[in-house]
């Protein structure tokens, strides 16, 4: 779970010459947006600099109109930083694990055997299942998509599936089960930001978490209907062949990938779990694979093969087999390709810090809140600013903990039940963070997945439009809202009391 080191202040407890109005919060949002947006359509930049143009923007009106120091500024994007730093250690070592299980042949094991026994068909289902009863033993979405993605995207491959269907399935199924699992990093924030027992809070998601996780897999099963198109003759034993003629494909290479889960059933955290599995597979590199070309590095395979195996963790895989599908999908960079991935989130997790620090989002959060009337309204309210905080703040972790903490109070104006609102936060905020490319959740399913979120033509569509949990989840919770279904008041009903809108007003 993530250490929060600060605790951000609702709109209210800012001191009155350091509250933003609305126009003045707005400059540094709209210009960040701005300079991603141009930067991406009009110029074809990576989100790293404008990124770092907002950081300049909103560090000018900051010191412009609330009279901050650079210390402060520097300490809102130290204290961000901090908080996302878990998730920055944890892509420099899937990145590592992911190369490394390459290597030791446990991800081509796992090809090697769905391509046996998944067809067209069944497999987008079937993702999505495996990714969610995953995700729940282990609580993590994250850990999820970095042990099993790659394999996943090559055996959908194999079998016709478009790489971001493949994805849209797998992160379907991962943050359906990190929602409902009581080992989740992001299912424990949310019932400490709003101060919802854990119980009450898993609960309160289950059946909308249920719904929205059935639809999604019916909709795949459709999808997978056509999804497979022609397959030409012979390929999928040619990529098994292709397979078992350059790793060593016995199930014993797979003990990476059941130490790895091993260990987090037994409730060690992701670090340390994935950190052992980068090891595990350097160990069954040396053991089983020897004389597999999997690195970068010519002259590794001159070298020792404990050399061989670290160097392809530190550098990365590029496989010689027997086919060039293989070749580039178990192609990858290790632990040195993370960077340029922790380049953007660093610069995210900073400029959300500033913004954070010089009370622009909690102007923001305030503005949205003031509209809200009526129960389905500030249900849709906390939605909103829970995706916002993902765009503005670059982090699941404070699309949480921002409204989690600033509607407590409203909530209870409401008459509603804390359980509302940690529902909230949660079904609008940690689902859709992969949506967005520079927020640490898309940026990591992408690095991961190598798929992007968005793309822009036919070709290049992202996953986005195949991530049907991330769509769903905050559609069922507004049904909720506006409807009362499933709303608990104070009182343990769940139906709003009458009149609780006009007391709040």
């Amino acid at each position: 779970m993530s250490d929060l080191d600060f605790d951000p202040l609702s709109y209210d407890e800012l001191p009155p010459e350091r509250r933003p109005t609305l126009a003045q919060a707005l400059v540094p949002v709209v210009g960040m947006l701005v300079f991603l947006g141009a930067g991406r359509l009009v110029f074809g930049l990576d989100p790293q600099f404008p990124l770092l143009l907002g950081v300049a923007l909103t560090a000018l009106c900051a010191r412009r109109w609330f009279d901050l120091d650079w210390r402060d500024l520097y300490d809102g994007a130290a204290d961000s930083i901090t908080m996302g730093l878990q998730a920055v250690l944890i892509l420099f070592i899937v990145y590592a694990l992911i190369s490394t299980w390459i290597a030791a042949g446990t991800i081509p094991a796992i090809m090697y055997y769905g391509l046996g026994v998944l067809t067209p068909k069944v497999f987008l289902p079937a993702a999505c299942i495996l990714a969610a009863v995953v995700s729940f033993s282990i609580g993590s979405s994250w850990t999820t998509a970095g042990t099993l993605v790659v394999a996943f995207i090559g055996i959908g491959h194999g079998l016709g599936i478009p790489a971001p269907m493949t994805a849209g399935a797998i992160l379907s199924g991962a943050y359906a089960g990190d929602k409902q699992s009581p080992l989740s990093d992001t299912t424990n924030l949310a019932a400490a930001a709003t101060e919802t027992e854990l119980f009450e809070h898993v609960d309160a998601m289950r059946v909308g978490t249920a719904i929205a996780f059935v639809v999604s897999v019916v909709a795949y099963a459709a999808l997978g209907l056509h999804a497979g198109g022609h397959i030409p003759a012979g390929q999928v034993n040619t990529i098994r062949s292709a397979l078992a003629g350059s790793y060593d494909v016995g199930l014993v290479v797979l003990f990476p990938l059941v130490l790895t889960f091993a260990l987090a059933l037994y409730g060690v955290p992701a670090l340390p779990s994935l950190g052992t599995g980068v090891f595990a597979g350097i160990l069954t590199t040396v053991v089983f694979q020897e004389g597999s070309v999997v690195t970068t590095d010519p002259l590794a395979f001159h070298s020792a093969p404990v050399t061989h195996a670290v160097t392809a963790a530190q550098s990365g895989t590029s496989p010689s087999t027997a086919s060039d599908l293989v070749n580039s999908l178990l192609s990858s960079s290790g632990l040195v390709g993370a960077s340029w991935v922790v380049t953007i989130v660093l610069a995210a997790l900073a400029l959300g810090g500033m913004l954070t620090r010089a009370g622009v989002l909690a102007a923001v959060a305030h503005a949205i809140a003031e509209r809200a009337r009526s129960v389905g309204s500030l249900t849709a309210t906390t939605a909103v600013t829970a995706f916002a905080m993902n765009v503005l703040a670059a982090d699941q972790y404070i699309s949480i903990v921002v409204p989690g903490m600033t509607y407590r109070g409203l909530y209870e104006d409401f008459g509603l039940d804390s359980s509302n609102l940690s529902r909230a936060v949660e079904a609008a905020g940690t689902t859709t963070s992969a949506f967005v490319p520079w927020n640490s959740g898309g940026v990591y399913m992408a690095g991961v997945l190598g798929v992007v979120p968005l793309g822009i033509g036919v070709a290049g569509w992202g996953y986005a439009p195949y991530y049907f949990f991330g769509f769903l989840s905050p559609a069922i919770l507004l049904v909720m809202g506006f409807t009362g279904w499933r709303i608990r008041t104070t009182d343990g009903v769940e139906t709003p009391r009458p009149g609780a809108a006009e007391e709040a007003e």
